[in-house]
């Protein structure tokens, strides 16, 4: 069953190699493996039998190493390869229904595509190569400029716009292309492996820009990467692929935490949980909320109730104010202290709920005061006390399956 606010959805997709793909397909789907196929037919099953939803503004990774059929399935997404057999709907059309010109329109204008290399002109400076792709259609004068503007300066290369492209560097090579696709105004893209061709270090500046960017450019993304720990980074769900199978399709964190199979596990064991697992995904309510000017006797007093050494304090609209600890509570009522907010630390660690456990750590290393994780509006939703994020931190996945 699809769901009702899916962007792209794939239905039993095949895609079979050799010069009789359709002969195959009952025997590849009694069990046999690629290899056995390959040797009893000469057929080369890229993509079996995948069913799947993308979401409207979702950021769907398919992962999987050389072979495995990833490419092969996101070229099927704009019928660059034809799919054997199965159904592809983009917004509720049947992608095998379209003609050539209606494929044509839904390339230039809904979905846009990012390969590993950018296809950039190199005679063209960083503004015409992002415009190049809106001159195809046709576009021109202000309107075609202010969105390769825009583009460019979402993409972090304001000022760059007359420079050559072969005096880039190859991060900014790929911002450029990336810009271009952005500029056309897809609300789909399409990236098969864009920064695997990058050193390390860019790539991983060019992957927490691609995280930045996801709030403002607001589309639905498929991303393919042979690189777990990306996959795990980058995308909203995961796909995992081997031999040309999704073999399991999750969030990164049920992938890390329940692996599907052995083959899975295996890939997860080494993965740093810190940069996977988030601290909405491991914080716990307060045991005691107070606000500012309630007593500070009581205060103490609902802390000793509750067995906890802190207590969360608010304004009266429900805004963060400090955090209340008990030790210091206690000492500050023998000064005469009286209500909640005077005794409360007003300079306490916090973090957004979307936080990486990594980036925590060193938040909760010194003292006592546990890490308040707080809303966009500044309002408290919950804490990650030491021992906790120490705990999901640990490699160990308690998943249950034995891996």
């Amino acid at each position: 069953m699809s769901a009702s606010n899916a962007t792209i959805t794939c239905s039993n997709l095949w895609k079979v190699f050799g010069p009789d793909p359709e002969s195959v397909l009952e025997v590849a789907d009694g069990g046999v493996t690629k290899q056995d196929v390959l040797e009893q037919t000469g057929h080369v099953i890229a993509v079996k039998d995948a069913s799947f939803d993308i979401l409207e503004d979702e950021i769907f990774v398919v992962m999987g190493l050389s072979g495995s059929g990833k490419s092969t399935l996101v070229r099927c997404l704009n019928r660059l390869i034809e799919p054997t057999k199965g159904d592809i709907t983009i917004r509720g059309a049947d992608l095998s229904a379209m003609t050539d010109d209606e494929l044509r329109e839904l390339r230039r204008n809904d979905l846009s595509m990012v390969f590993q290399h950018f296809g950039l002109l190199p005679h063209r400076t960083v503004d015409d190569n992002v415009a190049f792709g809106l001159e195809i259609r046709g576009e021109h004068g202000n309107d075609k400029d202010e969105k390769v503007a825009q583009a460019i300066d979402q993409v972090g290369l304001k000022g760059w716009e007359k420079s050559p492209i072969h005096e880039l560097s190859g991060g900014m090579q790929q911002r450029v292309g990336l810009a271009r696709a952005i500029a056309g105004g897809a609300e789909i893209l399409l990236m098969d492996e864009p920064f695997s061709a990058l050193d390390p270090l860019i790539r991983r500046q060019m992957q927490d820009e691609f995280i930045n960017m996801r709030d403002t450019m607001k589309k639905t993304v498929v991303f393919i990467t042979h690189d777990l720990v990306e996959a795990l980074k980058l995308g909203d769900r995961v796909a995992i692929m081997r031999d040309g199978e999704i073999v399991q399709l999750a969030t990164p964190q049920e992938i890390v935490s329940n692996p599907a199979d052995d083959y899975v596990a295996e890939f997860v064991k080494d993965v740093p949980r810190g940069q996977v697992f988030a601290a909405d995904t491991v914080m716990a309510q307060p045991e005691v909320v107070v606000v500012s000017d309630d007593s500070l006797a009581e205060a103490v007093e609902a802390m000793k109730m509750a067995d906890t050494n802190f207590a969360l304090v608010t304004d009266s609209q429900g805004i963060g104010r400090g955090v209340l600890m008990l030790d210091r509570a206690q000492e500050m009522l023998k000064d005469g202290a009286r209500s909640a907010g005077e005794a409360a630390h007003k300079d306490f660690p916090s973090a957004a709920p979307g936080t990486m456990l990594d980036q925590c750590l060193p938040l909760v290393a010194e003292g006592d005061v546990p890490l308040v994780i707080v809303d966009g509006e500044g309002r408290f939703v919950g804490v990650v006390t030491r021992p906790a994020l120490v705990q999901a931190m640990q490699s160990s996945n308690g998943n249950g399956n034995g891996h």
